[in-house]
């Protein structure tokens, strides 16, 4: 559930009809900082709140775009910008040693296992893996927009592999590890 709620800003973006695209980044814009306001008053520190804190400047700058140049070229590579920014984002975790994973599995996880360099070591595998996707997906989602494309299905389950599939590694990478890490040693 956690992750549903990071990417949400993401996802109604990516839903909303293309033509209203000045109201999907004015929407995912109230979505992104009303997620940040909920998680701080729950007690999520920054750590936690890396993606939504980028998501709410990443849809604050798209909706003023949006609203003020309506026609703007933006528009059409609109969902290559957005996996791009989610992979300078991820990619920023990583090289400054926050990789944002990490907040969000310290929601989950025993204090006493934070420091834990194999619990640091998980996150930064998890947050490279989505790194890559987000690089990936902005890569494939610029090509077919240079061709044409941008509102197409093709785009669309770029998108959606975009997120499921690092989601799906995220799940299953964290079963094997912690499945590891109960099997009696030898």
């Amino acid at each position: 559930m956690s992750y549903l709620r990071t990417f949400l800003p993401w996802i109604v973006f990516a839903v909303v009809p293309s033509g209203d695209w000045q109201w999907a980044a004015l929407a995912a814009l109230v979505i992104a900082v009303a997620v940040i306001a909920e998680q701080v008053r729950s007690g999520a520190g920054f750590d936690a709140l890396i993606i939504e804190a980028g998501s709410a400047v990443f849809f604050a700058v798209l909706a003023v775009i949006a609203f003020t140049h309506h026609d703007s070229d933006v528009h059409t590579y609109s969902a290559a910008l957005s996996a791009g920014t989610l992979a300078v984002i991820a990619g920023v975790s990583l090289a400054i040693g926050r990789p944002f994973t990490l907040g969000i599995a310290k929601r989950t996880t025993p204090r006493e296992m934070w420091g834990l360099k194999a619990f640091i070591h998980v996150n930064v595998v998890i947050t490279a893996v989505w790194t890559a996707a987000f690089v990936l997906t902005a890569v494939v989602l610029a090509v077919l927009e240079h061709g044409g494309h941008a509102h197409s299905t093709a785009a669309t389950l770029v998108q959606i592999a975009g997120f499921a599939v690092p989601m799906l590694f995220t799940v299953r990478y964290v079963a094997h590890v912690q499945a590891k890490a109960a099997a009696p040693t030898v």
